[in-house]
């Protein structure tokens, strides 16, 4: 199901938000978030995850935009060294910008636990997904390509543990200060 689900193109683009986040890896993530930022989807843009080897300027070269056109709205993350590491620095982007409304940029098969672990790292944050189909799955018959079947079976194997932190964590979450100062109604005097 997880393959299938993955493996699904979507073809609908993101209502308006308050930024765009791009989870650095496969092919295609970063052109489809610069696009979504010049449709006007989103204010600004965060890179999440870059190489720490990796200029600004060679992430804006190697997907064919003008350094300088991006300068305005563009912001890097090097912190990120893996999805957890992404969400906490989406996080502290999203806080110090004040966004509510995140769409989220990365390959179709990385989406689901990328979603769980932003949820995680930014509760109240409104999150859509816009998944990049990897060329590799837009191929058909994932299974009989070892690569592809490999990414998919890890991929899967990484997810599995994220939704049970996640919940966990809404099993387990803290109750609002309004209901923890409450007060509890009396004890009947049978319980007593």
């Amino acid at each position: 199901m997880f393959a299938a689900s993955v493996a699904r193109p979507v073809h609908t683009v993101p209502s308006t938000a308050d930024g765009i986040v791009v989870l650095t890896g496969a092919e295609r993530r970063i052109e489809a978030g610069l696009k979504l930022l010049r449709d006007g989807v989103g204010n600004r843009l965060l890179i999440s995850g870059i190489n720490a080897r990796t200029t600004p300027g060679d992430v804006l070269r190697s997907v064919r935009v003008n350094p300088e056109a991006a300068r305005c709205c563009v912001d890097f993350g090097y912190e990120a060294q893996d999805t957890i590491g992404n969400a906490n620095e989406t996080k502290a982007w999203a806080d110090r910008h004040r966004f509510t409304r995140l769409v989220v940029v990365t390959s179709s098969y990385h989406m689901p636990r990328s979603l769980n672990e932003l949820a995680l790292a930014l509760p109240g944050v409104d999150l859509i997904a816009y998944p990049v189909m990897p060329r590799a799955l837009g191929e058909g018959a994932w299974w009989l390509r070892p690569s592809t079947a490999r990414v998919l079976v890890s991929e899967y194997l990484k997810l599995l543990p994220s939704y049970v932190r996640y919940a966990a964590h809404q099993l387990f979450k803290p109750t609002d200060s309004a209901t923890a100062l409450t007060p509890r109604p009396p004890r009947s005097a049978a319980l007593q």
